[in-house]
């Protein structure tokens, strides 16, 4: 190094440092980018772990109708309930007619559930206390999905539902 870089280093030590936070700044704003990218996706992975709005798609009444009301003319082939959050539960009021040409109880099933493990976390029950159905008779229940607080790692799920009787 000569005398001249000597002094012009002397008089100008910004000149190298400069350019060395200027790199190093580079490097920190990269950094924290990808810090934020790799936070945001684990966020955003645990709470879209879950499929908030939820619609049970298939559902089957063997000897009775399922209708949204009481006069029995509005048909349910599918339960929406709407947002369900983890920790929560939705409740829809359905009607049940009984169709048949005796007096039945019913029965209420679930399966296929996807993924399998769903049910580790979800399910669907009913009010309904086994009362025996005359002819034509409807009553209301109320079928209530409730999640786990605890669900993890289930992005999409379905389920069937089949409402059966047995016959009195």
């Amino acid at each position: 190094m000569t005398i001249k870089n000597k002094i012009n280093e002397q008089a100008n030590p910004r000149s190298t440092s400069s350019f060395q936070i200027f790199k190093n700044s580079k490097i920190l704003s990269a950094t924290l980018c990808l810090l934020t990218i790799i936070v945001l996706a684990t966020i955003t992975g645990g709470f879209g772990s879950f499929k908030s709005l939820v619609r049970a798609d298939y559902v089957k009444g063997e000897g009775v109708g399922i209708y949204w009301d009481q006069t029995c003319i509005n048909t349910t082939v599918a339960f929406e309930f709407g947002q369900v959050n983890p920790g929560s539960n939705s409740t829809l009021t359905i009607y049940i007619r009984n169709e048949c040409n005796t007096p039945i109880s019913l029965m209420l099933e679930t399966s296929n559930w996807n993924p399998s493990t769903s049910t580790d976390y979800i399910s669907l029950e009913w009010n309904y206390t086994g009362q025996i159905l005359n002819v034509n008779e409807v009553i209301p229940i109320e079928i209530t999905l409730t999640v786990n607080a605890s669900i993890y790692g289930i992005s999409n799920f379905s389920f069937h539902t089949n409402i059966s009787t047995s016959q009195h």
